[in-house]
């Protein structure tokens, strides 16, 4: 199952937003909207203010604001760096 799911993680300067396992997270970042499935290429980005969407492997859908920070991605683990986050 750990080739199927991301671990994901989602911090701020003042608290962990999110942790866990996930089906995809959304993002946009300087490039533009990116979503990350299981297996994707490592890659990092700039995260612009946006939503950013963690979908849980439940599936149920988690909500964030950011305004600014990075996102990261290897090995199936997303670590998302934000300069402010909101549910």
């Amino acid at each position: 199952m750990s080739d199927n799911v991301l671990t994901v993680e989602f911090v701020t300067p003042e608290a962990r937003i999110f942790s866990g396992k996930a089906k995809m997270v959304s993002a946009r970042t300087l490039e533009g909207d990116l979503g990350v499935l299981p297996g994707h290429t490592p890659l990092l980005g700039v995260l612009v203010d946006g939503k950013v969407v963690i979908k849980a492997v439940d599936g149920a859908d988690q909500e964030f604001e950011v305004h600014g920070g990075f996102l990261s991605v290897a090995n199936n683990r997303v670590s998302i760096l934000g300069e402010a986050g909101a549910q």
